[in-house]
This record gives structure tokens, C-alpha cells and sequence, in this order.
């Protein structure tokens, strides 16, 4: 039996249940209980995935379950609430680096977004190419504003690595069934998608404004995914929607965040800024042997916290489009 706190957080609304396995090494072996990991994001404040702060040889990094268990490559929204735990590591410094999925992600802390809301940039690179992706098509890269008959004979999709894969495309009007038929369907289509994808609608707004919706691989539409709307804005950029190397405000049902795309000499990088709430922490006592869990006391609210983002929400309700 393992007794470790726990913390309620959210990074635009995306929610989460993070746990410390710097302090707790033995907490990595979550990943290979998924039955547990999905009872603990459904019945531990019903999170949309969990995150684990791991070392990863003399630095820190990130390791994120998605709410079926599975294991993601990245995650935008995660990484800067795991950025906030891991900065009691790395000490006063406001720029570090974090690991997920293998991968170096620059962090920066940054001005609040709004009042003194703690805020985290992560820069993300991001690939047009993969290793699987529409084969059947002919290649394997440069998939940007076309349509992909299979899926929908109407919209025009691009494809972005950004370490976990996405499928984006532009609309007039985001039309959230639609979007989860389109989730749901890419699960049939194992040989054009053999390892799924995220799937989202972005309505560009003009002025560098995008709003965002998405359908999470392994989880379902969320609230807010930080690797969707990097992806979107990267996207938008490309097709001309938006410039590149000027800031993007991103949109959705969890939040804002902002995005900028620049092309480089190490090719696509996109940063993405937002918020890194605590809700609340508390304590659990897991027993992984027999895939149970008990938590400890009550939880312990950041009120003040989830005041000061409420607020923030509301001063972006005549936004949200």
C-alpha cells in the first residue's frame, strides 16, 4: 500500500488528477494497471485524464493516461500544470525543460494570463510527416487542407505530428455531433489510422482569433485539449487563416489560450500559453498489486484559485463564438 497526495488540477479546463512520482518513484507502474488508472480519472473528481511528474535521468518530464487507460505521447494542457509541480525541482528558474514522449519540450513561466493565474508556455514541434499516415494515399507527408474521402467527402483535413497525431479542419460553424461521429469513425478506419488520431474543427475569427473543439483519441470530446489547439493554430497558419510568428488567441469551452507559429531551420514550432490551476489536493492510498485505491480525509479546495479562473471565464463569455 502506497499513501501519496493527489492534486485536482486544470489547464483550460482540461482537468486532471497529477500525481508526484519524483517524490513516489514507484507511482510510474500506474501505466501498466490501466483498469485503474481509467477508475481513478472516472471516480477521483472525474478528470479527463491522469498525469504523473516522473525524473527522467538528472531532469523531469511528464507522463500522461488518458481516461481509458492509455498511455498519450503528449499533452499541451497537461504539461503546464506538470510544469508547476516540477518547478519546486528545478528551482527559481523560469525557463527549463520537460520530457514527454520521449521528446525535449522547451517550458517558460510566463506573465498571468489574467490577474495572477499561474501561466506556462511550452513550445511544441510539430511534423507533417508520419510513419503511418495515409499510405494507402501515396505518401507520407504534406497532407494540409485536403479531403480524405473516407472519413468525410466534404471537409478538408490537415494532418499534424505534434508527438501524438491530429486531424484538423476549418469550419463556418463547429458542430459538436458531427465532430463526434468523425471521432467515433476514425476507430473503423484501422488501415488508413492504425494507431487513431485526435480530430478537431477550428472556426477561424478573423484577427488571429480561432475557436476550437475537439474529439480526444482515447477520451472523448473534452472541454479543452492544448495539443489540439496548438495543432489548429498551426494549421490556420498554414492555410493562411492566421500569420505565422504573430500570437493567435485560441478559443473553446474551457478557455483561452494563446498560440504562435513560427517556421524554423529545425522546421514547424508552435508555442502554447495558458493557465495551470490547482482545484484542489488531498490523499490516496493505491494498492497497485490488487488495483484498489481508498482516499484519505477530504479533499482541500483552491478557492481562491477557482474563483480567480471563474472570474476569468466570464470576462471571456462574449468571445466564445
Amino acid at each position: 500500500m502506497l499513501t501519496t497526495k493527489y492534486i485536482l488540477c486544470h489547464g483550460s479546463g482540461n482537468r486532471f488528477l497529477m500525481l508526484d512520482a519524483v517524490r513516489e518513484p514507484a507511482l510510474e507502474r500506474l501505466a501498466e494497471h490501466p483498469e485503474l488508472v481509467a477508475r481513478l480519472c472516472r471516480e477521483v473528481g472525474r478528470t479527463d485524464g491522469l498525469l504523473l511528474t516522473v525524473r527522467v535521468g538528472e531532469e523531469y518530464g511528464m507522463r500522461m493516461m488518458n481516461t481509458d487507460g492509455s498511455e498519450a505521447e503528449m499533452c499541451g494542457n497537461g504539461i503546464r500544470c506538470v510544469a508547476r509541480q516540477a518547478q519546486e525541482y528545478v528551482g527559481q528558474s523560469d525557463r527549463f525543460d520537460l520530457f514527454s514522449g520521449g521528446k525535449r519540450h522547451a517550458i517558460r513561466r510566463e506573465e498571468p494570463i489574467f490577474g495572477s493565474i499561474p501561466t506556462y508556455c511550452v513550445a511544441i514541434g510539430i511534423s507533417l510527416s508520419t510513419p503511418d499516415f495515409v499510405p494507402s494515399m501515396g505518401r507520407k507527408e504534406g497532407f494540409v487542407g485536403e479531403v480524405i474521402e473516407a472519413l468525410d467527402p466534404t471537409l478538408k483535413f490537415t494532418y499534424l505530428n505534434l508527438g501524438n497525431p491530429h486531424l484538423v479542419a476549418a469550419v463556418d460553424r463547429i458542430d459538436l455531433e458531427r465532430l463526434s461521429a468523425l471521432g467515433e469513425k476514425v476507430k473503423s478506419l484501422q488501415e488508413l489510422l492504425p494507431h487513431g488520431t485526435n480530430v478537431s474543427f477550428y472556426r477561424p475569427l478573423g484577427n488571429q482569433r480561432i475557436y476550437t473543439a475537439t474529439y480526444e483519441r482515447g477520451v472523448g470530446l473534452t472541454a479543452s485539449c492544448g495539443t489540439a489547439m496548438t495543432a489548429c493554430s498551426t494549421a490556420a497558419s498554414l492555410l493562411g487563416y492566421c500569420r505565422h510568428d504573430e500570437p493567435i488567441t485560441v478559443l473553446n469551452s474551457g478557455g483561452r489560450v494563446r498560440c504562435l507559429s513560427m517556421r524554423s531551420d529545425e522546421g514547424l514550432i508552435t508555442t502554447l500559453s495558458g493557465n495551470a490551476t490547482y482545484e484542489g489536493e488531498g490523499e490516496m492510498a493505491l494498492d497497485l498489486e490488487r488495483e484498489s485505491y481508498e482516499l484519505i480525509g477530504d479533499l482541500r479546495p483552491y478557492d481562491d484559485e477557482r474563483a480567480e479562473y471563474d472570474l476569468f471565464l466570464k470576462t471571456i463569455q462574449a468571445e466564445k463564438l
